[in-house]
């Protein structure tokens, strides 16, 4: 597993991973981030997204939406997609991170955390021993906040490449 800052692995979309590949290697639960992740930032849960999480519970795979929102938002999200939610995470601490593996019945070893930032996402994951996986943001519309961090993200991401995969959902 990756450790600090670099995820254990950098991929193009959440849409594009192998979930079947990585449910065959064992791993039976998946912690999402929201925003830049599954859509764009604070725009609610679409066709694709609502796929992608009927798709992962066809496959046996539980989900859980962790976000460091506190607000309502996070929530109507996860029940747009049929997902257990936990707020006002904290990310990259590792408090909350038992939580989801409560929700979803699964132990550390098999979970994984998918996010599009290193600072929260990414940090957070390997703080709880989680398996990473980093995505591209969707979009480059962003708070300037999180344009600033995108911008200390650059040395971390360095010379690393992301894995493309074949588009979930695309029509």
């Amino acid at each position: 597993m990756g450790r600090g800052l670099r995820p254990d692995r950098y991929v193009e979309s959440a849409y594009g991973i192998d979930y079947r590949a990585l449910y065959a290697a064992g791993y039976r639960g998946i912690i999402f981030d929201i925003d830049n992740t599954l859509v764009p930032p604070n725009a609610p849960a679409d066709a694709r997204s609502k796929k992608l999480f009927a798709d992962l519970k066809d496959l046996g795979f539980a989900t859980v939406i962790m976000s460091n929102n506190t607000g309502q938002r996070a929530r109507d999200f996860a029940k747009a997609v049929g997902s257990p939610v936990v707020t006002g995470a904290w990310k990259p601490f590792p408090g909350r991170y038992p939580e989801a593996l409560d929700l979803m019945h699964t132990a550390k070893e098999n979970t994984l955390a998918i996010g599009d930032q290193i600072y929260t996402d990414i940090w957070g994951a390997n703080n709880a021993g989680l398996t990473s996986v980093l995505t591209r943001p969707l979009t480059l519309s962003e708070e300037f906040w999180i344009k600033a961090k995108r911008l200390l993200e650059k040395p971390v991401i360095g010379g690393l490449t992301p894995e493309k995969g074949e588009e979930h959902g695309r029509n």
